[in-house]
C-alpha cells in the first residue's frame, strides 16, 4: 500500500507506477466492521507515511462517503476543512444539522483540524447519526476535541503498524514487476521502518531505470544510502544536531557500534542526552547502539571522505560484535525461539559489500530457513560461499534452503511430510507434541502446536501444521480457520509452498472466485470471462479483487503462480 497524493519526482529518483494495496486485509476488515450496523466509527493513527491514507480510501471504495482533509493553511480558518460540505457562514449547530444526512464521513489528517471542525467532529461523534473514519498522524500536536474521540471512548482507536517484512517484498515486487533480492528488501525494510513514502523515494534512488526489455529478475542494491532529500527530511533533528559532544558520538558509533557503555573516550553527559532524545540504546549487556537503522548510514554517508575515513574501524575490528551476535543466534536456536533475530552487525556488513564469514553467513542461512524464508535463507548461504566458494557448511544450507523436506534426512522433516511414525521418540520439546498430534490426528492439539510454533518464530512449521489440522478438524467453521492460519502464515514465509501446504491458496477463494481465478489465470480477459460464465465484466472485476485481496496478490500475472 501507499499514499494516494503522488510525491514528486527528485532528481535522484525515476517515476514508476503506483504500488498495489497489499498486506493490510485484517485492518481493512476491521474499519469496514466498524462502519456497518449500529458501531459509529474508528479511528486510525499512524506516523506519518504508514498509508493511512490509502488503507482507508480502500474502506471506503464503492460506498457514499464524504471526505475532507484538515491542511496546515487552513486550520486557523473557522470550518475551513468542511467548507466544501456546508453552507456559507456556519455555527455549530447548523453545521451539525446540516451534516444530519451524511451516512459515512471521512476524515483525513484530523490532526491539521481548525478548533470549529474539530469541535463539530467531536458533537458529530456523540450524536452518533454519521459514521465516522478519522485519520490521526503520531508525534503531531491535535485539537483535544479530536484526542478526545478516544481518550473519551467515543470511537475505537486504531493504532497502525508497520508493514511486516515480508509484504514490504510484495510492493517492492509490483515495482516494475520483479523483486530485490532478500538481503535488499531486509534492508529497505529496516532502514525506513515502516514509513512508505520514504520507502518509496529510497527504491528510485538506489534501484535505477526498470529493465524495459528481457526477462526481469532480482535486483541487489549495496553500498551507502544516497542523501536524497527525503531522506535529509527523514533525519534532519540527526544531521541537523551541532558538531560538538553529541554529533562527535554519534559519529563514533555510526562507525564503530555497538560500543560498551564503559569505553574510556565516550561522553556520558552526551550518552545521556542522546537517550533521553531516543537516539541511542543501551542493551542488557551495557552495549551503545544507534536507536534507528537509518541513521548509521545517514552519519556514515554525511561524514565527507576525510572524517570517514578517519573513524571507520578495520573490518578485523567486528569480529568480537560478529561473535557475539553468532552466539546469540546459536542460543536461540538451542533454546528453539527465533521469535526475534536481532543481528545488526551482519545486516551492516553485507550493506557496506563487506565480506561475511562463511560461518556466520550459514548460521544466518539457518535461522531464516527455521523461520520459514526460503529465499533469504539461500540468499545468506550464497553470501558466504562468495567469500568462501568451497565452504561445506553454507553449500549444506544452500541445498536445504532450496529443497523439500526430506524424512530420511531430519526426524522433523518426516512429521512436515506427514509421517510422524519415523521420528517416534527422536524429538522432543513442541516439535515431539507436533509428532504425537499429528499421530492421533487430533486437529485441537494441531491447532495448539502450531501456535507456539508461531510464538517461537517458525512461521513455516506453524503453517503446516495450521494445514495438517484442517483434515484432523471434524467441524467445517474450525477447519477453515485453520485453513485461514496456515494461507496467512504461509504467506509470510515467502510463499513458501511444501506438501503439507498444497492445495490451501485456492482453498481461501470461494466457488465464484475460484472459477474465475482459474480462468484469468489460463489467460482470458475480464469480459471473455464475463461472457464465457454469463455475468457482467464489473462483476467479473469484483470477484477478482476480492480474490487478488485473499490471495495477496496484485495481478494476473501472480495468479498463474498461485
Amino acid at each position: 500500500m501507499t499514499t494516494s497524493r503522488q510525491d514528486t519526482i527528485g532528481p535522484y529518483e525515476t517515476p514508476r507506477p503506483p504500488w498495489p494495496f497489499t498486506g493490510r486485509e485484517d485492518e481493512l476488515d476491521l474499519i469496514r466492521r466498524s462502519l456497518r450496523g449500529a458501531r459509529r466509527g474508528i479511528v486510525v493513527t499512524g506516523p506519518a507515511g504508514r498509508g493511512k491514507t490509502r488503507l482507508v480510501t480502500e474502506a471506503v471504495r464503492g460506498t457514499d462517503c464524504a471526505r475532507v482533509t484538515g491542511t496546515p493553511q487552513s486550520r486557523h480558518l473557522p470550518f475551513a476543512a468542511f467548507a466544501p460540505l456546508l453552507p456559507a457562514s456556519p455555527t455549530l449547530h447548523r453545521a451539525l444539522h446540516h451534516l444530519s444526512d451524511v451516512r459515512t464521513l471521512l476524515i483525513d489528517d484530523a490532526h491539521l483540524l481548525d478548533d470549529a471542525s474539530a469541535a463539530l467532529v467531536h458533537q458529530l461523534a456523540v450524536h452518533g447519526r454519521v459514521r465516522l473514519l478519522v485519520v490521526v498522524t503520531d508525534g503531531e500536536p491535535v485539537p483535544a476535541a479530536v484526542s478526545r474521540l478516544w481518550t473519551g471512548e467515543l470511537l475505537p482507536r486504531l493504532p497502525l503498524a508497520p508493514l511486516p517484512p515480508e509484504e514490504t517484498t510484495r510492493l517492492l515486487s509490483a515495482d516494475a514487476g520483479n523483486a530485490p533480492e532478500p538481503l535488499t528488501a531486509n534492508r529497505l525494510h529496516r532502514l525506513c521502518d515502516g514509513d512508505l513514502r520514504l520507502l518509496r523515494k529510497l527504491v528510485g534512488a538506489v534501484r535505477g531505470p526498470a529493465p524495459t526489455t528481457g526477462a526481469p529478475g532480482p535486483w541487489a542494491w549495496r553500498g551507502p544510502v544516497p542523501l536524497t532529500p527525503a531522506v535529509r527530511a527523514r533525519t534532519a533533528h540527526l544531521l541537523d544536531r551541532p558538531r560538538g559532544g553529541e554529533r562527535d558520538t554519534l559519529d563514533r558509533l555510526a562507525f564503530a557500534e555497538p560500543l560498551p557503555l564503559d569505553a574510556d573516550d565516550l561522553d556520558l553527559t552526551a550518552l545521556e542526552h542522546l537517550q533521553a532524545d531516543g537516539l541511542i540504546d543501551v542493551d542488557d549487556h551495557d552495549r551503545v547502539r544507534l536507536a534507528h537503522a537509518l541513521h548509521g548510514p545517514v552519519l556514515r554517508a554525511a561524514a565527507g571522505r576525510l572524517r570517514a575515513r578517519r573513524l571507520a574501524r578495520p573490518s578485523r575490528a567486528h569480529a568480537p560484535a560478529l561473535d557475539a551476535e553468532a552466539a546469540e543466534l546459536t542460543r536461540r536456536i538451542d533454546r528453539a525461539d527465533l521469535a526475534a533475530v536481532p543481528a545488526p552487525v551482519g545486516d551492516w556488513l553485507v550493506g557496506e559489500r563487506l565480506p561475511v564469514p562463511a560461518g556466520y553467513a550459514a548460521l544466518r542461512a539457518r535461522c531464516a530457513r527455521l523461520r520459514g524464508r526460503t529465499r533469504e535463507a539461500a540468499a545468506w548461504a550464497r553470501e558466504g560461499l562468495s567469500a568462501t566458494p568451497d565452504d561445506a557448511s553454507c553449500r549444506e544450507v544452500l541445498a536445504r534452503a532450496e529443497g523439500i523436506p526430506d524424512a530420511d534426512a531430519d526426524p522433523y522433516d518426516a512429521v512436515r511430510l506427514g509421517i510422524p511414525g519415523r521420528a517416534a521418540g527422536r524429538l522432543t520439546g513442541v516439535f515431539a507434541d507436533h509428532a504425537e498430534a499429528l499421530a492421533r490426528g487430533d486437529g485441537p492439539a494441531l491447532d495448539r502446536v502450531a501456535a507456539e510454533l508461531q510464538r517461537r518464530g517458525f512461521l513455516l512449521f506453524a503453517a503446516e501444521a495450521y494445514a495438517q489440522a484442517v483434515s484432523a478438524h471434524r467441524e467445517p467453521p474450525v477447519a477453515r480457520t485453520a485453513r485461514t492460519r496456515a494461507v496467512g502464515l504461509a504467506r509470510r514465509c515467502q510463499d513458501a509452498r511444501t506438501p503439507a501446504l498444497a492445495g490451501l491458496v485456492l482453498g481461501e477463494l470461494t466457488a465464484r472466485q475460484r472459477q474465475i481465478v482459474t480462468l484469468a489465470a489460463a489467460g482470458l480477459s475480464n469480459r471473455q470471462i464475463a461472457e464465457r460464465l454469463r455475468l457482467s465484466v464489473r462483476t467479473v472485476g469484483n470477484h477478482l479483487y476480492g480474490a487478488y485481496t485473499r490471495l495477496g496478490t496484485s495481478g494476473r500475472r501472480a495468479l498463474v503462480v498461485a
